[in-house]
């Protein structure tokens, strides 16, 4: 009977597992961060109503479907990053495709496509586009992309400190309060703005630091971790879309890796110690020890092709630092009472009290 019920517990452990990993690898809307427009034409401008155009993800192979109004327009929100296929079909027109379209957070792409009259079998192959050039908003964007992320030395891999690639930013950490509720994370100015002006998001959702001073999100080490779970960031600032808003600074939208159909991974160590520093000024023996340990790994794949998929990403963070202190204290003579111009001292001590 035990043997029983223990069996029973463990497939309802099981299945309690199955459901919490299906619900964290359901689409999340607020994940939503780029989207691609435009208008399909015909040879001599007109515009073509009732075009199936059809946007597939290259990564994960998700698609999405629109249909053109009277006015040949069409829209289709809520695109995943990263390459893209497009294709327009058209009774009639010969189809378009495949017209290939890399997103990065945060963009509006305009892809206007022109239709050729002929049979619906016939496919005229596109091998180059046009810039896309975001004419919908007056946002300035500045992309930090996933190259940049991985390959740029990062001190302590808080991929924050990235955000000064972008023209007007600048990084005011060293000016903070240290040991107050303004001291966790980075804080940054952009275009002149205050500090505690800008917004964090984060998969499109607000990421705050712990008071209103310390907007800027950070950990117990000072810093943003996770350099292999970050896919891409945008800075926004100037005049936003109607998605953006609540601080008049820059909008800082971080976007996280998501699994894909190829299986990828990696395991990472990273050491810094003492043993090669230098002695500053204040160090009279020896430098103080310091060592610091950052590790993880990140791995993201498919569970099920074109369906379910999986990433996920650990890095731990150890640190021993010690700092040399200089301080003032009584040598033996002074604590026998025997100070020179001990009279000149009480004389400076009780001006300076005065």
């Amino acid at each position: 009977m035990n043997e029983r019920n223990r069996a029973a517990r463990v497939s309802k452990r099981f299945h309690c597992w199955l459901l919490a990993l299906g619900l964290l690898t359901m689409p999340l809307r607020a994940q939503v961060s780029a989207s691609i427009s435009g208008r399909v034409l015909d040879p001599s401008g007109a515009a073509v109503a009732g075009a199936t155009v059809t946007v597939k993800s290259l990564d994960t192979g998700a698609s999405r479907t629109a249909t053109t109004d009277d006015s040949g327009n069409y829209a289709a929100l809520g695109l995943p990053l990263g390459p893209q296929e497009v294709t327009v079909e058209k009774s009639g027109f010969n189809g378009s495709g495949p017209l290939k379209v890399t997103l990065v957070v945060g963009q509006d792409a305009v892809v206007n496509v022109g239709l050729t009259v002929g049979n619906i079998n016939t496919v005229a192959i596109v091998t180059d586009s046009t810039p896309l050039v975001n004419t919908t908003t007056s946002q300035v964007s500045g992309v930090v992309g996933e190259q940049q992320i991985k390959d740029l030395p990062l001190n302590g891999r808080s991929f924050d400190d990235l955000i000064t690639l972008n023209p007007g930013t600048v990084n005011y950490s060293a000016m903070k309060s240290a040991n107050t509720s303004t001291s966790e994370g980075n804080t940054f100015s952009v275009d002149g703005r205050r500090t505690y002006e800008n917004l964090f998001l984060l998969n499109g959702i607000e990421y705050t630091g712990s008071s209103q001073l310390g907007i800027t999100p950070g950990g117990a080490s000072g810093e943003l971790l996770g350099i292999d779970a970050i896919r891409e960031f945008n800075v926004l600032t100037d005049t936003y879309g109607a998605q953006y808003g609540k601080r008049a600074g820059a909008q800082v939208s971080a976007i996280t890796q998501s699994g894909t159909n190829q299986l990828h991974g990696s395991l990472y160590e990273f050491l810094r110690n003492s043993d090669l520093d230098a002695r500053n000024f204040f160090d009279q023996a020896f430098v103080p020890p310091f060592r610091r340990n950052q590790f993880g790994g990140a791995l993201g794949g498919p569970l099920k092709k074109d369906k379910w998929f999986l990433f996920g990403n650990y890095e731990g963070f150890r640190q021993v630092l010690a700092e040399s202190s200089v301080s003032v204290v009584p040598d033996n003579e002074a604590r026998q009472g025997l100070l020179p111009n001990a009279s000149v001292h009480a004389a400076l001590a009780g001006r300076q009290w005065r």
